[in-house]
């Protein structure tokens, strides 16, 4: 298969949803959304751009099956599978704050070979593919060359569903807080990896993060010079559901800083 191809026809089916998302930003009424849980919202608007990016997905690799946040298909196995996250930030989006994307991620045989994030308001593309580099609209990009986590600027995601570890999360920010430049929290993780990947974010960590929100930001900062581990460092950072991705220089100290506070 042609990725770059592939990724350039991808490209197009992302744009379409994503003006589709925009169209419906100003008009949306807040009281359709749905609660799955606590902090969790569904709208029509993740669910009708997940049809959409899957319908076109589907003609464009017939043989891949899905692996989708709002569930809205139900495929079995095949050689390669697309995870899609249709709205990544819809509480954002919920509110009006123009912060949340479109990710898309191939895999086949359970490795990556393509991954989109799209920052819809800021009709900014980031995206890599197997044969190529990381891109943002065109453009290559590379992570940080920072080396000190006291010049970094670091992003995470606040707990939102399952608070069981929330002592060990606010443990790992206060050991953090005074050892880097900086901490951001977006609320896409997503855009977090992206801005990772192209160096606007020197490091991310999060736990209890789903396949759907990590796949194709992970591979972009793989992709741009970057590493991405779980806390323990080893790759299986969508299994075990917690990542660290880093510019690399600084992936060693960010886990040492981790080990650190979790032994508090």
């Amino acid at each position: 298969m042609n990725y770059k191809t592939l990724c350039r026809d991808t490209l197009v089916v992302v744009e379409v949803a994503a003006e589709f998302i925009r169209s419906q930003y100003e008009k949306f009424n807040p009281a359709a959304v749905q609660v799955k849980s606590l902090n969790s919202l569904v709208s029509y608007v993740d669910i009708e751009s997940e049809k959409l990016l899957v319908a076109s997905l589907g003609r464009l690799v017939p043989e891949a099956s899905f692996h989708t946040e709002e569930q809205t298909v139900s495929d079995a196995h095949k050689p390669y599978q697309w995870i899609i996250d249709p709205l990544d930030g819809t509480t954002n989006f919920v509110y009006r704050i123009p912060v949340f994307s479109i990710s898309i991620a191939l895999y086949h045989q359970g490795v990556a070979v393509l991954g989109i994030v799209y920052d819809v308001m800021h009709k900014e593309c980031f995206y890599a593919y197997e044969g190529g580099g990381a891109y943002l609209n065109g453009t290559l990009i590379s992570v940080s060359g920072r080396n000190h986590l006291s010049e970094c600027l670091v992003a995470t995601g606040f707990p939102y569903e399952i608070f069981d570890y929330s002592a060990h999360y606010l443990s790992i920010l206060e050991t953090l807080m005074p050892q880097c430049r900086g901490i951001r929290r977006l609320g896409s993780a997503a855009i977090d990896l992206a801005y990772t990947a192209c160096g606007r974010f020197d490091a991310f960590f999060e736990y209890n993060l789903n396949a759907w929100d990590v796949a194709a930001g992970a591979y972009i900062v793989q992709k741009a010079g970057g590493q991405v581990t779980d806390f323990s460092s080893t790759t299986c950072f969508i299994a075990h559901r917690e990542i660290i991705a880093t510019n690399n220089n600084v992936h060693q100290q960010m886990l040492n800083l981790v080990h650190d506070a979790l032994k508090k």
